[in-house]
């Protein structure tokens, strides 16, 4: 029961420090905070999962910390989180050296990531839609669906 609650502070007073560019240079500082991120994303809670991930994703060194990255923001878009699944589509669309782009992949995250509220998902959804894509042909139907979407999104 303390445990948990020792995590939620350490991840609160971490988050709160990145705001000091000397604390996030430097080593010692910088490990601990991310101790705090990694141990509160393992309790599963969803914001510190798309937290991390987006840091590990973004700033993280090596294919490992990317790979780590890519997994954490796959449960927190599973949890529901937005920003997490429009991330994961964009990786998808983009593709990498062990993937090849796959525009279906990013049209099913950015569909979760627009009804999760996201407003770019839906415009990129759009885009897509009209355009096609890896894997994708161009539906103007389901484009049109997805502006509608934007449009009430405020897009």
């Amino acid at each position: 029961m303390f445990w948990p609650l020792r995590a939620r502070i350490g991840y609160r007073v971490a988050r709160w420090l990145m705001r000091f560019r000397s604390l996030v240079s430097n080593p010692r500082s910088w490990r601990w905070m991310q101790g705090q991120y990694a141990r509160m994303a393992a309790l599963g809670d969803r914001d510190a999962q798309s937290f991390y991930g987006h840091l590990l994703l973004h700033r993280g060194q090596g294919l490992g910390a990317r790979d780590e990255g890519i997994r954490l923001l796959r449960l927190a878009a599973g949890a529901g989180d937005g920003k997490s699944a429009y991330q994961l589509g964009v990786l998808s669309l983009d593709g990498d050296a062990r993937q090849a782009p796959d525009a279906a992949q990013a049209a099913r995250w950015w569909e979760l990531a627009a009804e999760r509220g996201h407003p770019l998902a839906a415009r990129k959804l759009v885009e897509l839609y009209r355009a096609g894509g890896p894997g994708l042909v161009p539906d103007a139907a389901a484009a049109e669906r997805a502006e509608m979407r934007a449009s009430r999104l405020g897009f």
